[in-house]
């Protein structure tokens, strides 16, 4: 008798650089590279946008469109890749979310250039909902913690370069080429990854036979969310201009929004259940915070602090650097997910407290970058993990609809804070005075949300 050898041992691949991995891991880093040039890019200039289309009371609106659209697409590529698998979806958003970006830098209104922000929302969300469907079946558990940490790194290079890129290029030729000039992007992005598309899953199950898997109900119930969402929103930018309609139209946009997420989420969800129904929930709740203020950031320091676009990016450069350097920090620990998550939490709470004061006569608005540099950690280091621990959590025939669930109350958190903080700024006033004190009143209530995360991250075990 002899002992086992090491060459019996079944093959264990441990990077994500592996052969059998290295395609998909240089695809899924080329596509998210590609998604944050646009993010970085397009929050940089939307101030630009804004006054050029005569539509600075469509500032948070124009950036919720694009999130309640992904928000539907969430929903509608999770079934279709539990079902049909994720290479279709995929496709499906990465054509969706060009012609979205053809068609805001061809707009001549407020209302095309909303149309165009909600198709290339369309696009982004079903591209992200596939690519986090192929973390999950094509990488082992144990590798999907470096996955997740590599497609934060992809945000590095975008953050360093994407805002002072579009600021020169909206300063030179005008804020439509940066939409124009990320169109080709997509090429390269789009070859490495075909080959990928057709990779085999790791792990397989039967189709989900539960009651997020009926396509016809779960459409319904993306539409009852994504669509209550906008008139919520509408609703409230509209309260300070004819309450008793506008009050009409929150309420029905709030029952709309809730019925859909009864149904969109895992059970118990709106009810913190603990375990899953609370991990799916935490994302929104570090989206809305830290969203809610970055989206912000820009505006205030520009009309506030007269910073040049391409500066006023520099905060939020600094945040994405924060992120991968906290996502990478989470690869490596070992222990509960949860006090990574309430460490995270705590961390976006504190930097948005601290960056409520680059707005305060006789504070510099550089103290934005070193405020805005923690919260990127803190979403990194907690944000990341929600991510790592839902997919643990999910069964195998349920990871679309769980990634969707994460993509759902991702977006939704941002739309709605976002939403919200654009109303707040049309109700205080659009002066440069006016703008500070809804900066102010916007990061309070950001904190607020970001300090109930802290709160309630025991409950995601």
């Amino acid at each position: 008798m002899t002992g086992p050898k090491a060459l019996d041992t079944p093959h264990m691949p441990t990077r994500i650089l592996a052969p059998e991995f290295r395609t998909a891991t240089v695809g899924i880093v080329l596509t998210i590279t590609l998604v944050a040039f646009e993010g970085m890019s397009v929050a940089v200039i939307m101030p630009t946008v804004a006054k050029e289309l005569n539509a600075l009371n469509l500032y948070g609106i124009s950036i919720s469109a694009f999130l309640i659209a992904s928000l539907f697409a969430n929903v509608v590529a999770g079934l279709w890749s539990d079902r049909r698998g994720y290479a279709l979806p995929f496709l499906a958003g990465v054509v969706l979310f060009v012609a979205g970006m053809a068609l805001a830098g061809a707009a001549q209104s407020a209302g095309l250039f909303l149309v165009a922000r909600a198709v290339q929302g369309l696009g982004a969300g079903a591209s992200i909902v596939a690519l986090l469907v192929m973390i999950a079946r094509v990488y082992p558990s144990g590798l999907r913690p470096k996955v997740f940490a590599a497609v934060s790194a992809a945000w590095v290079v975008p953050a360093m370069v994407g805002p002072a890129v579009a600021g020169f290029v909206a300063g030179h030729w005008g804020w439509r080429y940066v939409f124009f000039g990320i169109i080709p992007l997509v090429v390269p992005a789009l070859a490495m990854l075909v080959p990928a598309l057709r990779m085999p899953s790791s792990s397989e199950a039967a189709p989900s036979q539960g009651p997020r898997s009926k396509p016809l109900a779960m459409t319904l119930a993306a539409t009852a969310t994504a669509g209550g969402a906008g008139v919520l929103l509408h609703g409230v930018d509209r309260l300070h201009v004819d309450a008793v309609p506008a009050a009409v139209e929150t309420v029905a946009g709030l029952a709309f929004l809730v019925y859909g997420l009864y149904r969109l989420l895992p059970p118990r969800a709106l009810r913190f259940g603990r375990g899953l129904a609370t991990t799916v929930l935490m994302r929104g709740f570090f989206s809305a915070a830290f969203f809610g203020v970055n989206s912000f950031i820009p505006l205030a320091l520009e009309e506030v602090k007269g910073f040049d676009p391409s500066y006023a990016g520099i905060a939020l450069t600094t945040g994405a650097i924060g992120w991968s350097t906290g996502s990478y920090l989470q690869s490596r620990q070992e222990g509960e997910a949860y006090k990574r998550i309430r460490l995270g939490a705590g961390c976006v709470t504190v930097a948005i407290l601290i960056c409520v004061l680059c707005v305060l006569p006789g504070v510099t608005g550089w103290i934005a970058v070193p405020a805005w540099i923690v919260a990127g950690f803190g979403m990194g280091f907690g944000m990341t993990t929600v991510s790592v621990t839902a997919l643990k959590q999910s069964p195998v025939n349920e990871q679309g609809a769980n990634s969707a669930a994460l993509s759902v109350t991702d977006m939704l958190g941002s739309a709605l804070s976002v939403g919200i903080g654009g109303a707040l700024v049309n109700l205080i006033g659009h002066a440069p005075s006016q703008i500070s004190t809804g900066f102010v009143v916007i990061s309070c209530l950001m904190a607020a949300i970001a300090l109930s995360a802290t709160a309630l991250a025991g409950r995601t075990r």
